[in-house]
C-alpha cells in the first residue's frame, strides 16, 4: 500500500505539476512554474478552478495574473465565478469577478471590429425591434415593461437606441441611451451616450499594452456587488434544444384545414411552433445563511407553472473534516489518482442544488419575402448587443438554431423561468413611420402594373453616428447597468420582484 501511495504522489507531481502546487497552496513556486501547459486534473478541474474550490486566494491571484481563464465553465455547467461565490469568501469573489469582467471587456473590444467588418458588406438599413416582456406568474404581467430598440446601420457604423437599461434593486431601470459603434481604416471606437446626463463614454477598439493596467483597475467590483452575489442563490439558466422540433401552426374551424399565416409589419409570415424545448434553471444555496435561504424561498410558482423539481444536497460525514473546503479530508494521493473512486466525495462545500425544468413552446413568425438577412445584417447586431445584454444573449441562443426558411419577423421565447420576451421587427427603413435621419429610395415597379418590391433601399444620415456636440466626452465608463449585470443576478432579481408584485395583491387568489 505504501509503495502504491508513494508512486501515486510522484505520478501526480509529474502529470499535474500545477495542480499539485495549487493543492498545497505553494503560490511562490506556482508563479515560477506557470510556463508549463495547463490541463484538466482527473476530476475535470483546471488549476484555477481547483484553487478557487480549495479557497486558496494566493494561488488564485497568481493564476489570474498569468492569464488563467476566469470564464471557464466546467462539465457540470458552473463557472469559475459561481464556484468562487459558493465558497462564501468575499475577497475571492471580488478577485475572480474583477478578472472575469476584464476578460469580457478585452474580448468585447477584440470582437467588435470583425462584427463591424461583416456589417460593412451588408446593405444599409434602419429597423425597430420591439421587445414586449410578459410573465405567466399570476397577476404580475402588469409590472413587465416594454421597449423599442431603434437600429441604424450605415457602412461599418452602427447605432442602437434603448430606453430599458436593466433591472436593479427590484425595479426596472429606464433611461435614454445610445450605443454607437464606428469602424474605419484609421481605427474603431464604441461610444455609450447617456442622454439624461449628457455624457459620452468612449472606448477605442484597440487595446494597447499600456492600457491593460488601467482597464483591469476599472473592473474592480464594488462591495455592494460582491455582497449581493454572496447573499443570492447561484442561478444558471439554459435552453435545452437537443430535441427541438418546428411545426406549422394550423388554422380553420377544425384546426387542421390549413397552415396558419399572419401579416406582421406588412409581411406575410408563416407561423411555427417550436416544441420539445426545455428551460432548465438550477440554483445553488450552500453559501447562503439561513436568513438568505429563507428569503430566496419566496418562489411559490412551482405548483402553478408545472415545474419538475429535484433537490440534490451533498451531505457528507463530518468526521475527519480537514477544512471547510475539503470536508471529507480527501488526500492529494486520492484526488490525483485517476483510478481512485472517491465514491461521491469531493472538495469544496457540499453542494445544495435545486433543479427546475419547464417544457414550453416557442412561437415564430417567419417571412420568406422579408428583405433583411438574418445572417448578414441582424445576427452581427445581436452579437454586439449580447456582449453586455442578457436579453439579447437569450435571443442569440435561439436564432442560431437551425430555423425553418424565412426571416423571424416576430419571435416569442422564454427569457427566464418567470419571464417571456416577444420581439417584433418593424418600420424597416422608416416605411411605416418616417424617420428624419433616414431617406427611403423607393424601387421601380416590377413586371406587373402597380406591384413593386418592398421599399428597402435607404440612406442613413451620417450625423446619426455622432453624439451631440454639447455633451461631455469621457473615457471608458461603467455606469451602464447592463455592462455589469450577471444573468443569474438578473434572473433572481426579476423573479423576486415579480413574485412580490403577484403576492401583494389580495384581489385574486393564486388559484383563481
Amino acid at each position: 500500500v505504501f509503495r502504491k501511495i508513494a508512486f501515486t504522489t510522484t505520478m501526480a507531481q509529474e502529470a499535474f505539476p500545477l495542480h499539485v502546487l495549487v493543492w498545497n497552496n505553494q503560490y511562490l513556486e506556482l508563479d515560477r512554474e506557470l510556463q508549463k501547459k495547463e490541463r484538466l486534473d482527473p476530476r475535470g478541474r483546471t488549476p484555477l478552478e481547483l484553487a478557487v474550490c480549495l479557497g486558496h486566494l494566493e494561488s488564485t491571484r497568481v493564476l489570474l495574473r498569468h492569464s488563467a481563464d476566469p470564464t471557464h465553465c466546467n462539465a457540470q455547467g458552473w463557472t469559475i465565478l459561481q464556484e468562487a461565490v459558493s465558497t462564501g469568501d468575499p475577497e475571492l469573489v471580488q478577485l475572480v469577478l474583477q478578472y472575469r469582467d476584464f476578460k469580457r471587456a478585452t474580448e468585447r473590444l477584440a470582437g467588435i471590429p470583425e462584427l463591424l467588418s461583416k456589417l460593412r458588406q451588408a446593405r444599409d438599413f434602419y429597423v425597430e425591434m420591439k421587445w414586449e416582456f410578459t410573465s405567466w406568474v399570476p397577476l404580475v404581467s402588469k409590472v413587465c415593461p416594454s421597449d423599442v430598440y431603434r437600429v441604424w446601420k450605415s457602412g461599418s457604423c452602427l447605432r442602437v437606441d434603448t430606453t430599458l437599461l436593466g433591472f436593479e434593486h427590484m425595479t426596472w431601470l429606464k433611461g435614454r441611451r445610445s450605443y454607437i459603434f464606428k469602424g474605419g481604416d484609421d481605427g474603431a471606437v464604441v461610444m455609450e451616450v447617456d442622454h439624461e446626463k449628457q455624457v459620452v463614454y468612449t472606448e477605442p477598439l484597440v487595446l494597447s499594452p499600456r492600457d491593460v493596467p488601467s482597464l483591469l483597475a476599472a473592473m474592480q467590483p464594488s462591495q455592494e456587488n460582491t455582497a449581493q452575489r454572496l447573499t443570492s442563490p447561484i442561478v444558471s439558466t439554459h435552453l435545452n434544444t437537443r430535441n427541438i422540433a418546428f411545426e406549422r401552426n394550423k388554422s380553420g374551424i377544425w384546426g387542421w384545414r390549413s397552415e396558419k399565416s399572419e401579416v406582421v409589419s406588412g409581411y406575410e409570415a408563416k407561423v411555427y411552433s417550436a416544441t420539445n424545448v426545455e428551460l432548465v434553471t438550477r440554483s445553488r444555496t450552500e453559501h447562503l445563511s439561513d436568513q438568505d435561504k429563507s428569503r430566496s424561498k419566496g418562489d411559490h410558482t412551482n405548483t402553478h407553472l408545472g415545474y419538475l423539481e429535484t433537490i440534490y444536497i451533498g451531505c457528507y460525514s463530518k468526521t475527519t473534516c480537514a477544512s471547510p473546503h475539503n470536508p471529507t479530508a480527501i488526500t492529494a494521493e486520492e484526488y490525483f489518482n485517476p483510478e481512485f473512486n472517491l465514491n461521491g466525495r469531493d472538495i469544496g462545500r457540499p453542494v445544495e442544488l435545486t433543479s427546475k425544468v419547464q417544457r414550453f413552446k416557442a412561437t415564430l413568425w417567419l417571412s420568406e419575402t422579408h428583405p433583411l438577412s438574418l445572417a448578414e445584417q441582424v445576427t452581427p447586431i445581436i452579437d454586439l448587443m449580447a456582449i453586455s445584454n442578457a436579453h439579447f444573449a437569450k435571443l442569440r441562443d435561439f436564432i442560431t438554431l437551425r430555423l425553418p426558411p424565412g426571416f423571424p419577423v416576430k419571435i416569442e421565447i422564454p427569457l427566464f423561468h418567470v419571464l417571456n420576451a416577444r420581439v417584433t421587427f418593424s418600420n424597416l427603413c422608416g416605411c411605416d413611420e418616417p424617420v428624419s435621419s433616414v431617406t427611403v429610395h423607393k424601387p421601380e415597379s416590377s413586371g406587373e402594373a402597380g406591384v413593386s418590391t418592398p421599399p428597402f433601399h435607404c440612406e442613413v444620415d451620417p450625423s446619426v453616428f455622432e453624439p451631440p456636440p454639447d455633451y461631455t466626452t469621457l473615457g471608458p465608463g461603467r455606469s451602464e447597468p447592463l455592462r455589469d449585470e450577471d444573468d443569474n443576478l438578473l434572473q433572481f432579481a426579476i423573479q423576486q420582484s415579480l413574485l412580490d408584485a403577484g403576492t401583494e395583491s389580495d384581489q385574486v387568489r393564486p388559484n383563481d
